[in-house]
């Protein structure tokens, strides 16, 4: 019979065996599979470059009137140690400095006596110092890693731009970078509603929180119904924002010697002082800020006055070339080695808001003069300094062009929605 045959029952039982041996293996390779899920390594948490499991962590903000001693004697700290601390830190960082409200992490041992180890103070968003105790003593600085980011934002000014910014979610300090690009064509303080704005700019982030504001690529600020684009290009030792044609943004005047103030008095041939009570010119425009805003020279020159007069207060007097002199009354002080003879340059703090002399509050009169002749700044029209050099022009055009591109598919898609 066929069935009784050696060779197949053979060959039947070989079958068997061999199924066996591939089920075996089978089994084996998902066992060894599963012993490596047993054994694998647990995840490690590392914060400040330190692997945190071992230590007890305590999160905190600085204090009003707390400093380093406050902080580690509470964490066992002896002065001695403490001293030592600062001694060390003295090329890294300065104790005195840590601020009120800043955040700090303290590693502390798991014993009883939940000893400091590691004292790391955040001194901005992305920058901390590290007071280290573990062996021996050191003091080094760190960085969490920074995230950049292009962003692109659009909107139309109903109140003030730090609102239309808020309103949409974007990074307010946006507003300071586009005052300075712009800082000598447009006057914020003159701003309208119905202005409107289209940026291309870079935003940097820590753990997912906005820190600040990069380089801005490319702007278009519409003011009055008038374009004012402002493109960002570098060439050999040169870099700054040029227009459409290649123009520089930068003048040779600032358009006010004072940020994010209010003009609460203009140029008038008539006007009644508040202190006199009686009319009489008001040859200036006043900038009203809070006690101690800088007051930056608002272009290159010679301070040819620097004193105390009982009308004036404190003031500063800059001769900029033949044609132009500025002057800054009311100063509550002056900057640091300002004086009659030095030589300054634009945006330098020549001194600082305040009431001194005929004043009712906090503020600084901007005075001008053209050829020895006092004239409202806001009505001058000054040149741009050096443009593009021709040879980089093409180049230029070309990197403008698409970026111009963006601004205007990016503020379209706002007018219109």
């Amino acid at each position: 019979m066929k069935g009784n045959n050696p060779v197949f029952v053979w060959m039947g039982v070989f079958s068997m065996l061999m199924a066996s041996m591939v089920i075996l293996s089978c089994n084996q390779k998902q066992a060894a599979v599963n012993q490596e899920e047993v054994h694998e390594e647990p995840e490690v948490s590392i914060e400040y470059g330190i692997e945190t499991d071992s230590f007890l962590v305590v999160k905190d903000k600085i204090e009003r009137n707390e400093n380093l001693s406050h902080i580690l004697m509470r964490h066992n700290i002896s002065y001695p140690i403490i001293d030592a601390l600062a001694k060390e830190s003295k090329e890294v960082f300065d104790v005195r400095k840590i601020a009120t409200g800043r955040p700090y992490t303290i590693f502390c041992s798991k014993d009883s006596g939940n000893t400091a180890k590691c004292f790391i103070y955040e001194s901005n968003q992305s920058e901390y110092v590290v007071f280290d105790m573990r062996n021996g003593i050191k003091v080094y600085k760190g960085e969490k890693p920074v995230e950049t980011k292009v962003q692109q934002a659009s909107g139309v000014i109903n109140s003030s731009m730090y609102v239309t910014l808020d309103e949409q979610g974007v990074n307010p300090a946006l507003a300071v970078e586009l005052a300075q690009i712009y800082a000598w064509s447009i006057d914020f303080y003159r701003i309208q509603k119905g202005d409107w704005f289209s940026v291309v700019y870079e935003e940097k982030f820590v753990e997912g929180q906005s820190i600040g504001i990069g380089r801005i690529y490319a702007a278009n600020f519409n003011h009055l119904s008038e374009d004012n684009y402002a493109f960002y290009y570098e060439y050999e030792d040169v870099k700054g924002y040029f227009d459409e044609k290649g123009q520089s943004e930068k003048k040779a005047f600032l358009q006010a010697p004072v940020k994010f103030s209010r003009i609460s008095s203009g140029f008038t041939r008539n006007r009644y002082h508040p202190i006199l009570k009686r009319n009489k010119p008001h040859l200036g425009t006043d900038y009203a800020a809070p006690y101690g805003t800088p007051i930056v020279a608002v272009g290159d020159g010679e301070v040819i006055e620097a004193r105390y007069k009982r009308n004036n207060g404190n003031y500063v007097k800059i001769r900029h070339n033949r044609t132009y002199t500025t002057q800054y009354l009311h100063m509550s002080k002056f900057a640091k080695g300002i004086k009659k003879g030095v030589r300054v340059h634009q945006g330098d703090v020549i001194g600082y808001v305040g009431s001194t002399g005929l004043a009712t509050g906090p503020h600084v009169c901007y005075r001008f003069w053209k050829n020895g002749k006092q004239v409202d700044h806001r009505r001058e029209k000054f040149p741009p300094l050096k443009p593009v050099d021709p040879k980089y022009l093409d180049d230029f055009r070309a990197k403008s062009k698409e970026l111009k591109k963006k601004l205007d598919e990016k503020v379209k898609r706002q007018l219109n929605a």
